[in-house]
């Protein structure tokens, strides 16, 4: 049974594999991916994501978070970098100061903080250095 699993995955690249944090599961500390991630617990710290991040309804990050691209059904309480799409998705709630390629907002979606338009030459700089880059960059 594992053997056949294992012969499936082993054509698949890295670009195929998601980070999961399951629902109930609370991480504290930072968290690093080189690929996609999907968040339904919750992370007191911050995220690194050099992918895309879907934060789900029940996910919560108390920390900054910072990905290519994110998808948020949930609630995040720190900033948020994307170097392309942010999509806030109705009902997720959002307090802090956002800095992005592109912005899409739902109705109903709550968002408390700033936001800043990155253009083509800033954004993939952003992305290249941790923590300092939000702390410095978005306050």
């Amino acid at each position: 049974m594992f053997k056949s699993r294992e012969k499936s995955n082993a054509g698949g690249s890295a670009a195929d594999s998601i980070s999961m944090i399951a629902a109930g599961m609370k991480i504290i500390g930072d968290v690093e991916s080189e690929n996609d991630m999907r968040i339904d617990g919750h992370i007191e710290g911050n995220i690194y994501c050099k992918s895309k991040v879907v934060l789900g309804q029940s996910g919560k990050v108390n920390g900054d978070l910072q990905a290519d691209n994110a998808d948020i059904f949930g609630t995040v309480n720190g900033h948020i970098i994307t170097r392309d799409l942010l999509c806030l998705k109705s009902k997720c709630t959002i307090n802090g100061d956002i800095k992005v390629g592109r912005l899409d907002i739902q109705q109903d979606a709550e968002f408390n903080g700033s936001c800043t338009m990155l253009h083509e030459q800033t954004a993939p700089k952003l992305l290249t250095e941790k923590n300092p880059v939000l702390q410095d960059q978005v306050n």
